[in-house]
């Protein structure tokens, strides 16, 4: 019994640490540069730059489900925002 919680316990720890390993990096490779119009985001997120990643970064999530990363210093992504953040 002690064999199988100890067990469990290592596992448990092995998946949070390996989910903290991918989200203490930055998560957008490269930026979507076409604007669009607000309508077509379900999602935003907004990370801001730490040390997981020197960038602050701006997820979203589009209606068709795809996940694109927007260069938060474009002056349409800041409108996008401002707009999403108003729904």
């Amino acid at each position: 019994l002690l064999a199988a919680f100890l067990l469990s316990a290592a596992l448990c720890e092995a998946a949070v640490l390996s989910r903290m390993s991918t989200e203490l990096r930055c998560q957008c490779i490269k930026t979507h540069s076409t604007p669009f119009h607000p309508k077509f985001i379900k999602e935003l997120r907004v990370i801001e730059s730490g040390p997981h990643c020197e960038n602050s970064e701006i997820i979203v999530k589009l209606t068709n489900g795809k996940e694109v990363c927007l260069n938060p210093k474009e002056k349409w992504v800041q409108k996008v925002v401002q707009v999403f953040v108003k729904r």
